[in-house]
């Protein structure tokens, strides 16, 4: 980790990882309720490979066994759409609040960029 934030007041948490980390949201989600916390909505930006399966994007984010299905208007994902190989991209969005030892399986998108090397 590079920096973390709490707050009790508000209940917050913010975790910043340094680039190219490998921290699965599961290990994340076991940290925070170790410490008698649970996960709640959270504000994300991750890197990962997209995937078009049965027409729905998977995001698979890097150096993680995570995958997330990418929920948001169409004009989002649309820069997407006619890509025939697997694209790297960067998302900043939302994870919804699972339920109890359940781990969240898609990211409503806010913004979404593709990483060209």
């Amino acid at each position: 980790m590079e920096n973390v934030n709490v707050s009790l007041n508000k209940g917050l948490a913010d975790v910043d990882f340094k680039p190219g980390n490998t921290v699965a949201f599961k290990q994340l989600q076991d940290a925070i309720a170790k410490n008698g916390f649970t996960t709640k909505q959270s504000s994300v930006v991750v890197r990962g490979t997209v995937e078009n399966v049965n027409g729905k994007y998977l995001l698979k984010v890097s150096g993680t066994p995570d995958s997330f299905a990418l929920e948001g208007d169409g004009s989002q994902l649309q820069t997407l759409s006619n890509k025939q190989v697997q694209v790297q991209i960067e998302v900043q969005g939302t994870l919804p609040e699972a339920a109890k030892g359940k781990l969240p399986d898609k990211i409503q998108v806010s913004k979404m960029e593709v990483i060209t090397k």
